[in-house]
């Protein structure tokens, strides 16, 4: 995009995408890649206007009721939070509002005749507490039902109003659609992309001639499936498989560890040595084995970027087409059927070598953010 036909655009979320950590380190993504191609972007203040004090309150509470209370009490309130907002979009001279993750933000904001609207999230409260995803993690109090039905008219609402609407994925469009009523047309499936800079294609391990390298990473070993890629580990040495594993992010309980399994409990990728580590860990690896529960999963977009495939759970809306990056097993399914698939391999190389460079093809082609931002700027200039 021309300098001529660069958007101005103003950026809404409730947390700002500056702090790379917050949101699996997607808002920041979302940021970055509206600025490269679509236009220059102002970061709309998410600290509650003259209702900031509330803010605060909330935020100096413990972590379990900041994620239960805060975007629920940001909702009911949306309205009075956004009279300032909806004034400096009055005044701002914006082409286009952009909406990630907070849907609740968006909630009674008076928009300025002209002003396209954007939205995208991995998913929303009512359609991730419905899915499979969330009841396997449901643990929801009595008074939290409560805003069951007012959440869901909340996002009927709101989405109804937005102009364009980018899903990361098709579980996630055709959820939403379905259960909002809402145009199809409106609603188009945009992947997301990896948190880490393109590392290039690199040349993979061959696979059968010794050591067969499993990889997990995550800050949360269970929530990451780690256990079955542990057992899945043990399948394949008794099988006779010389099977080593390697976890990047947590640290597993010693009875998930072994003397076949590494472990490095964090790694900075902004420290040299550290990133080297880091994508040692993934160019040794033949497979990320995780089962884990997600309604999308930067991991299998990093995974895909170095041509190493993923072996998951089709669950939510992860980023693994069967075949072409790896493979989603149904929910469900054993260590032994995780265990099979990579024998499988095993047992025919050159189509282990196919499938690493379909790997590669697929972020190459979908899970970048410059496709993802391309996408986006063309839709929103025309």
């Amino acid at each position: 995009m021309t300098d001529a036909t660069r958007l101005k655009i103003a950026y809404l979320c409730d947390h700002s995408p500056l702090d790379k950590n917050l949101y699996s380190g997607g808002n920041a993504r979302i940021y970055a890649a509206l600025q490269k191609h679509v236009g220059d972007v102002d970061i709309l203040p998410a600290d509650w206007g003259a209702l900031a004090p509330l803010r605060r309150l909330i935020h100096s509470m413990p972590d379990k009721y900041i994620l239960r209370l805060g975007w629920r009490v940001h909702l009911l309130l949306a309205p009075l939070i956004n009279r300032s907002l909806s004034r400096q979009l009055a005044q701002g001279g914006y082409d286009v509002l952009f909406g990630a993750y907070s849907f609740h933000a968006l909630r009674g904001m008076k928009l300025p005749d002209g002003l396209i609207t954007a939205y995208t999230s991995d998913a929303t409260p009512t359609t991730y507490k419905q899915s499979q995803i969330g009841q396997s993690f449901q643990q929801m109090s009595r008074m939290a039902r409560l805003f069951d039905p007012i959440i869901q008219r909340a996002e009927k609402q709101v989405f109804s109003q937005v102009d364009h609407l980018f899903w990361p994925s098709q579980w996630m469009r055709d959820a939403v659609v379905a259960l909002h009523d809402l145009p199809p047309d409106r609603n188009l499936v945009l992947p997301w992309g990896a948190n880490i800079e393109d590392p290039g294609a690199g040349t993979p391990p061959a696979i059968g001639t010794g050591p067969l390298n499993l990889l997990v990473v995550g800050r949360n070993w269970f929530a990451k499936g780690g256990p079955m890629a542990f057992k899945t580990l043990q399948i394949l040495r008794d099988q006779g498989v010389d099977a080593r594993l390697t976890v990047v992010g947590c640290t597993p309980p010693e009875f998930h560890r072994n003397e076949w399994v590494t472990v490095h409990p964090q790694l900075d990728k902004a420290v040299p040595e550290q990133l080297a580590q880091f994508t040692d860990c993934y160019r040794q690896a033949h497979f990320l084995v995780m089962p884990s529960m997600e309604s999308y999963g930067f991991a299998f977009c990093e995974a895909s970027a170095y041509g190493l495939p993923s072996l998951c759970y089709q669950v939510g809306g992860v980023p693994v087409v069967d075949g072409v990056n790896g493979h989603p097993l149904p929910f469900g399914a054993k260590a032994t059927d995780f265990a099979e698939v990579i024998r499988g391999y095993m047992a025919a190389p050159e189509r282990y070598g196919e499938l690493r460079k379909t790997t590669r093809a697929e972020y190459e082609a979908r899970l970048n953010w410059d496709a993802w931002g391309r996408a986006v700027a063309e839709i929103l200039a025309r």
